[in-house]
C-alpha cells in the first residue's frame, strides 16, 4: 500500500502539457492527490517556471507545440537541474528509446489513468531524493 502523500508536503509538479483539456483533468487530479501542480503549454514557459519556481517533478508530453518537444525541454531541465526527477507522456508513441530520454526518466503512454501518473510522480520523486542522500 502506498502511503499518503499528505504526510508529507506536497510535491510540485511541472506539467507540460498543450492540450488544455489533458492539461485541466490531470492538474486536478493530481491537486485532488496532494499534489502542487503548475501547468504550463509549451517548453519556453515551462523554463521560465523552472528558473523561477521550485519544482519537484517535471512531467511533460513529448510532442509540444512552439517547437521544442518534451525531448530537448528534459534534457534542458536537466542540465540546469542535474537531479530533476522528469516523467514523459505521449498518446503518440507506446514506447521511448532509452537513448532519447534523460538518465532515470519515466515514461507513460497516453491515455493514462491521473491516479497512476501520481503514484509515477511521487516514486520517481522519492528515488530522486535516495540518490541524493545515498
Amino acid at each position: 500500500m502506498h502511503s499518503s502523500l499528505s504526510e508529507f508536503p506536497p510535491l510540485r509538479v511541472l506539467l507540460v502539457e498543450d492540450e488544455f483539456l489533458i492539461s485541466e483533468w490531470v492538474s486536478e487530479s493530481l491537486a485532488e492527490q496532494g499534489f502542487t501542480v503548475r501547468a504550463v503549454s509549451n517548453a519556453a514557459e515551462a523554463l521560465r517556471q523552472l528558473t523561477s519556481t521550485a519544482v519537484d517533478v517535471l512531467f511533460t508530453d513529448i510532442n509540444l507545440a512552439g517547437g521544442v518537444d518534451g525531448l530537448a525541454l528534459a534534457h534542458r531541465a536537466r542540465e540546469l537541474f542535474p537531479d530533476l526527477p522528469v516523467v514523459y507522456a505521449s498518446g503518440r508513441i507506446n514506447t521511448l528509446d532509452a537513448d532519447l530520454q534523460v538518465p532515470g526518466a519515466v515514461f507513460v503512454a497516453k491515455p493514462y489513468v491521473p491516479e497512476m501518473v501520481g503514484r509515477i510522480l511521487a516514486d520517481a520523486a522519492k528515488a530522486a531524493a535516495q540518490r541524493l542522500h545515498a
